[in-house]
Formats: structure tokens, sequence, C-alpha cells
């Protein structure tokens, strides 16, 4: 169980490492933000890095991408394509995306990087069985899985990336918009006729 004040350590360091990136984070910022002593840090954590891995086990900065996300089937493409977009969509929100980037670090990305790829495997992997299904299926035509897993995965994480990083500057379609249309296009590709 994590006390208040681990809380707050925690919670001042992700907010800082959105807004900064890891390497400009300093644990004098962190204090300031969670309204402790400095040295108060450094009795409850060993270091940064260890308010990030412990933060990082938190559920409140850990999307939940499970098998259980997403479902039930419809086993009709267009209807669970945009199922599996809309969940990842929910699940990969722009403070994750901002986070995800602030720890790009040298430093750290090494030891964190198996849980941040936790969400994007878990994605491809789910998606990649769905197609494989529909396949044995005849839905679709066969075609490398693991690609068009990956295809999909990169689609849905670039309207996240590209949110994340200009809002609505580069554009002001919203995450409805986007799933419909770019699932339409996407299945265009891959539906057998």
């Amino acid at each position: 169980m994590v006390e208040d004040t681990q809380w707050k350590i925690m919670n001042a360091t992700i907010e800082l490492i959105k807004e900064k990136g890891y390497s400009a984070t300093t644990t004098k910022d962190i204090a300031n933000l969670a309204k402790v002593n400095e040295c108060t840090i450094f009795r409850k954590f060993k270091s940064k890095k260890e308010i990030i891995i412990s933060a990082l086990n938190e559920k409140e900065w850990k999307p939940n991408i499970s098998e259980d996300t997403f479902g039930p089937y419809t086993w009709e493409l267009e209807a669970d394509l945009k199922m599996f977009a809309s969940k990842y969509l929910e699940n990969v929100t722009t403070d994750f995306v901002k986070l995800s980037i602030g720890l790009r670090a040298p430093q750290i990305y090494e030891d964190i990087a198996p849980k941040i790829m936790e969400i994007p495997e878990t994605f491809k992997k789910l998606v990649q069985q769905y197609f494989e299904k529909m396949y044995e299926k005849n839905r679709i035509a066969e075609t490398n899985f693991e690609g068009l897993a990956t295809m999909f995965l990169s689609m849905n994480f670039g309207f996240a990336f590209l949110k994340a990083s200009f809002e609505n500057k580069l554009t002001e379609i919203e995450k409805e918009e986007y799933i419909e249309k770019s699932v339409h296009v996407f299945i265009s590709g891959i539906q057998n006729k």
C-alpha cells in the first residue's frame, strides 16, 4: 500500500516528467511540487529512477490493456476493429503518451521500456490473433497477420501521439471521426469481397 507522502512524490514526478522529461526533472523540482522536503524523497525512495519504477506499477499511470479490455467480438470486421481502436484510444491517453515521451532518457529507458512496451505488445498480439481467426472464418485474405496488426497499432498510436503532441493544432478531427474513417479505409484493403 502506497502511503500519502509516497503518492504525492510519485504524482509530482509523473507530472514533471510529462512536462519537462526525465533528464530535466530534478528531485528539487519534485520536492517543490509535492510540497515535501527534498530529504523526504530520499527517505521514501532511493532515487528518481525508483520513484518512476514504483509509479509505473500503480494503475493510476498504467493503461489497462489486457485480453479482457477487448470484446466481445461480433466477428464483423468493421465493428470489431472500431471496438479495438476505441478501447485502445480510451486507454492510451494523452497523459500516457506524454509520460512515455518524457521517459525516453538513456538513464532510465532500459529499465522502464518493458513496462511501456506491455501496452503495444498486448494490443498487437490480440489484433494479430483476431486477424488469424478472421482468416480461418474466410473473412479476410491470407497475409502477414503480424504485419497487419502492426499497421493497425501504428495507425492508432499515431493518432494518439499527434493529439498528445499537438492537441487540435495539426488536425481538428476528433477520436470518433478518426476511428470511423480510418477503420473504413483500413478494412477496404483486407476484407474478402
